[in-house]
């Protein structure tokens, strides 16, 4: 098989896990009313926070920003509730409906690229450049490693990677697998790391938060039970 083949093969096959998700509804265990996604999502904000006063980002007003599988939208309307201008963020997906909606939801300034991020010709570099569970929908090991050369690529000297993804294999889930501290290195081998373990394991939140919110915390203080990783990965300035 070809180089160009097996790249396609890959992106197919995404496509087919993303639309057996919507036949199961797997979706719907993340609405943004459920409070234990509230809680999740409102402590991935602090990381990022956190990511943005520790990393030297700030001020993010003249920052750019390129999110990798941007879908729908969401972390790019969170980036602009942060400070980011809307002519500054980029958003890129490969699923066709999944990136109209975003083009539906977002400024009409800030610009979605539809299609795959490997051959998408981007006419300048970020100073950031962003995956949120991306990587673990990706089985093939040569895809993601193209797909993280793509993304140092894109990156300015002396801008970062950010990345959002889950570190545990899901034994109910075939269609994701996922990525460990080692393999993140791995990907960007030039890189400066910096990692925080963030998110309770959703399947804990989910039975504890309706007995009460504040469990969520109480279970989170285990940093084993924490199934992500937030970090930022800084490119040389040469």
């Amino acid at each position: 098989m070809t180089k160009n083949q097996s790249e396609a093969k890959e992106i197919s096959e995404v496509a087919s896990r993303y639309e057996r998700r919507k036949l199961q509804n797997i979706s719907g265990l993340y609405s943004p009313t459920t409070m234990a996604v509230m809680m999740a999502r409102q402590e991935r904000e602090r990381a990022l926070i956190y990511w943005m006063h520790t990393s030297g980002l700030l001020p993010i007003g003249d920052k750019s920003l390129l999110e990798i599988g941007c879908g729908t939208g969401g972390n790019i309307l969170e980036m602009l509730r942060f400070g980011f201008e809307p002519h500054n963020l980029v958003g890129n997906e490969l699923l066709q409906d999944r990136g109209l909606m975003a083009r539906l939801r977002l400024p009409a300034v800030t610009q979605i690229h539809i299609g795959d991020a490997l051959t998408m010709d981007f006419v300048t570099q970020f100073d950031v450049v962003f995956q949120s569970t991306v990587f673990t929908s990706i089985l093939d090991d040569e895809f993601q490693e193209r797909l993280a050369n793509r993304m140092w690529e894109l990156v300015k000297p002396g801008g970062q990677i950010l990345w959002y993804d889950f570190v545990y294999n899901n034994p109910k889930n075939k269609d994701v697998r996922g990525v460990p501290v080692s393999r993140i290195k791995s990907l960007f081998p030039l890189g400066q790391f910096h990692f925080q373990r963030v998110s309770l394991a959703p399947p804990i939140a989910r039975r504890l938060v309706p007995i009460h919110p504040i469990l969520y915390s109480v279970a989170n203080i285990l940093p084993l039970l924490r199934t992500h990783v937030l970090c930022w990965i800084q490119k040389p300035t040469q």
